[in-house]
């Protein structure tokens, strides 16, 4: 019993130092953006007055249904990712919701003109 619940207490303490990490990021990532962290689960990580921003610290890049679900449900103009974005996300973000930033690592990712098809 004693083993087991070391175990436990090991796993706990590991999700709760990722957690603050986490935190630690998204409030550096709000200031450099000079907005106000808010945080929790549903909310936006970062308001700027009326702009709303979300911080992904994650080794895979943000993909096109979770950006997509970002901008429809939360309402989120600015995108910060660490890993970036995959090609559809960024091309989402350029044909159809142009006012949106996305970052990686803190510089601004261009947008780029949709290719007309002929």
């Amino acid at each position: 019993m004693v083993f087991i619940a070391k175990k436990l207490k090991k796993g706990t303490e590991k999700k709760r130092a990722i957690m603050k990490k986490a935190t630690a990021y998204e409030k550096a990532r709000a200031t450099a953006h000079k907005g106000r962290h808010i945080g929790g689960a549903g909310k936006e990580d970062y308001r700027r007055g009326n702009v709303k921003g979300e911080v992904k610290n994650r080794k895979t890049p943000v993909t096109k249904p979770e950006l997509k679900k970002m901008i429809t449900e939360k309402g989120i103009r600015e995108v910060e990712s660490k890993a970036g974005f995959t090609k559809p996300a960024e091309e989402y973000r350029n044909t159809y919701q142009p006012k949106v930033k996305l970052f990686q690592k803190g510089k601004l990712i261009p947008k780029k003109k949709p290719k007309k098809k002929k």
